[in-house]
């Protein structure tokens, strides 16, 4: 089993990782310098004090524009827009004077009652206890969420454009090959937990927002920078929110939403704006979504130390206890049958593998037995010329390059320690005769940068190219040379 004592050191400051050749992994003082024209991938930076952030609630403007003579209808109504059946209540129970005293006392015994099932619920499940944006900040798939200026970021699986998801709640699409720069903008765009490209098709991106999925259709043929919100599908329902995962099935037809505070995972069909919500009971949500490249297998993640892997054909589910806590992230080999994943509060890989049962498609697969630990992440301490430095510990995400090849690591270090930064760890894989991981490097930044978000390219022709999104608000990419076991790269 590989571990991190088997790494070479991290890099001595003043030098970044440039990328991978030879088996070795190179480093210079900039990363930009060593990108060729194989790559054609754009570098960005993205200046915290160039965005625009949000400087008041909704609820705090709102209430400079009102009109605080409304009439109780119109309050109710507010209320029950705002914070649903308790909002109601708690309105109803405040105007006194307003309505008759048994109306009153009444709403006042049911708002008391539902706050006592809330608060049993809440010591089951202490995560429906937060505010949205802290919910996805618990959850997120990138690193110290609610503080990074890039909160999500997504290739297109066919082309070199992707999109990027900004603090300011803005989403910018880059496209190398052309000088317009679309920005996409829509008042229920708050609080972007993850965006994802649909496959086999040019223009339809998913947005995971606080309320909704939004689906845009932005033309790549348009030249407008601001495409209006009429180019935007908004997909809700009752108690789906917020949003922190959304997942497309490989062929594009569905698409999955998932939400901490709702039990249920949603199938939608874009094309009629319909779903067919998935329940089990247990876990007290769902937390994560990742659909397998082949579309047999789905895993969905849940805020407690249970989660479930769905095969797509009649649509069942196995549950997969965890020990310690809920399982943090997890990633599929290309053939969809091995899943790699990891649990808060470990520092180790697990991996589970599916094999289909022999025959006709009957629905059912031959499930794993028990995960195999694959990899041991815990603490190292390596000695550089800057002085001793401790990697390893908590998993943040995982991330298996297209070829099977390589896989990324974010480890999250620990913020309170100088010597223990976050980093990337990239190991190579083998699934032949037996799966294994074997060591690669380190990819480190710019002296004070931290990865927050990482993702491989779909589609590179050379090996693997990975992308990372930097504290410091800059994007940067990380080619990995080699040639794929599986034959020369096309």
């Amino acid at each position: 089993m590989c571990s991190l004592a088997l790494f070479p050191p991290p890099l001595p400051g003043g030098q970044t990782t440039l990328c991978e050749a030879n088996n070795e992994l190179l480093s210079g003082a900039s990363a930009e310098e060593h990108l060729t024209q194989e790559s054609s991938a754009l570098s960005l930076y993205f200046p915290r004090e160039s965005l625009k952030l949000h400087s008041r609630t909704e609820s705090s403007s709102k209430a400079a524009f009102l009109d605080h003579s409304e009439t109780l209808w119109m309050r109710s109504a507010a209320a029950w827009r705002d914070g649903g059946f308790p909002g109601l209540l708690n309105e109803i129970t405040n105007s006194h004077a307003e309505v008759p005293k048994w109306l009153s006392v009444t709403c006042g015994c049911i708002l008391a009652l539902l706050q006592k099932v809330s608060s049993f619920h809440g010591s089951l499940f202490p995560h429906v206890t937060v505010n949205s944006e802290n919910m996805i900040a618990e959850f997120s798939q990138v690193l110290n969420w609610s503080d990074c200026v890039v909160r999500a970021f997504a290739w297109h699986p066919h082309t070199d454009k992707f999109a990027v998801a900004l603090m300011d709640d803005s989403i910018k699409i880059y496209n190398p090959k052309s000088a317009t720069t679309p920005t996409l903008k829509h008042r229920l765009q708050r609080n972007v937990a993850a965006v994802q490209w649909k496959p086999l098709c040019a223009s339809a991106l998913a947005v995971a927002c606080q309320n909704c999925v939004l689906v845009w259709h932005v033309d790549p043929c348009s030249l407008s920078t601001r495409p209006s919100s009429g180019c935007a599908q908004v997909l809700s329902h009752p108690g789906h929110s917020p949003v922190t995962s959304i997942a497309w099935s490989p062929s594009g037809s569905l698409l999955l939403s998932a939400s901490p505070m709702d039990t249920t995972m949603m199938v939608w069909d874009v094309a009629s704006e319909s779903c067919v919500p998935l329940q089990r009971v247990g876990g007290g949500g769902v937390s994560f979504l990742s659909w397998s490249p082949d579309g047999s297998h789905v895993l969905a993640s849940t805020p407690s130390a249970l989660f479930r892997v769905w095969e797509t054909r009649m649509w069942t589910c196995e549950r997969w206890p965890c020990l310690k806590g809920r399982c943090q992230s997890g990633c599929w080999s290309p053939d969809g049958s091995r899943l790699l994943f990891s649990v808060q509060g470990e520092m180790v890989i697990y991996a589970l593998t599916f094999s289909e049962t022999p025959g006709p498609p009957t629905g059912t697969s031959k499930g794993p037995q028990a995960a195999a630990v694959v990899a041991d992440l815990s603490e190292t301490t390596f000695s550089t010329p800057d002085g001793d430095i401790v990697v390893g510990g908590e998993i943040q995400s995982l991330a298996w390059d297209p070829t099977g090849e390589r896989l990324a690591v974010l480890l999250k270090g620990d913020p309170l320690a100088a010597d223990q930064p976050a980093i990337i760890a990239v190991f190579k894989t083998r699934s032949r005769p037996i799966f294994e991981l074997l060591p690669c490097g380190f990819v480190q930044g710019e002296a004070g940068a931290e990865p927050r978000l990482m993702q491989f390219h779909p589609n590179f022709q050379h090996g693997a190219l990975l992308t990372v999104c930097w504290s410091s608000g800059k994007i940067t990419h990380v080619p990995f040379y080699f040639l794929s076991a599986g034959g020369p790269q096309c």
